[in-house]
């Protein structure tokens, strides 16, 4: 893992409360599931069917019926319950779920969120993000602050296709945390070695700075 995928888990994994039913996306969210504490009674869903997702297994103790959305192999906690698909996303669409954290490509300063395709490139299809930042209470998305050109990622406008429109609740980049509201998009957190002047040079987006701004 990165220093900048590492620092966007060990931030987002707080967003994690005791209790909480969580859908965590393919990419970077998958690897909050470790960081999970052993105390917390938190239920993790995939919409491939399994609630109550673990840790990723040992190495020589993988099962491969045991997969999350990603398909990649995952273990599952005492008492963890499998059905199918169609169960998966009535449990999503119902609203049963308090948080979805979920990768992006980009994120908009009103809180769309574009992060299923890229035009001309091969994509196996929409998965259940769409579902996701509709049905879940809560929808927070990490992903890094720029892409590999150094191109900022969190704009103006989304110019990919877009996921959702003004769905997305908290944004957790390597950089900076940022709340979307009524007002606009707020930075609430920024890193501790980021200045202010650092992020506004990388942030296409426009944004307003909460007078409570805490380093993490």
């Amino acid at each position: 893992m990165s220093n900048a995928r590492l620092k966007i888990v060990k931030r987002a994994v707080h967003e994690i409360k005791d209790g909480m039913n969580v859908n965590l996306g393919i990419g970077i969210p998958t690897l909050i599931a470790n960081e999970i504490p052993s105390d917390y009674n938190v239920l993790l869903q995939s919409e491939s069917g399994l609630l109550g997702i673990g840790p990723y297994p040992l190495e020589g103790e993988e099962d491969p019926d045991l997969i999350n959305a990603g398909k990649e192999t995952v273990t599952a906690i005492p008492g963890a319950s499998f059905f199918d698909s169609a169960e998966a996303f009535a449990m999503i669409r119902g609203g049963h779920l308090d948080l979805t954290i979920l990768g992006g490509m980009e994120v908009s300063e009103k809180g769309d969120l574009a992060n299923w395709m890229i035009p001309g490139k091969k994509a196996n299809g929409m998965g259940g993000a769409m579902d996701l930042v509709s049905g879940a209470k809560r929808v927070v998305v990490v992903m890094e602050h720029v892409n590999k050109k150094g191109e900022p990622k969190v704009k103006k406008e989304c110019s990919l296709p877009l996921t959702g429109k003004e769905v997305v609740s908290r944004l957790i980049t390597d950089l900076a945390v940022f709340d979307f509201s009524s007002e606009g998009m707020i930075l609430k957190e920024i890193a501790e070695e980021v200045t202010i002047d650092e992020l506004k040079k990388k942030t296409e987006a426009n944004f307003s700075i909460s007078p409570d701004l805490k380093t993490f």
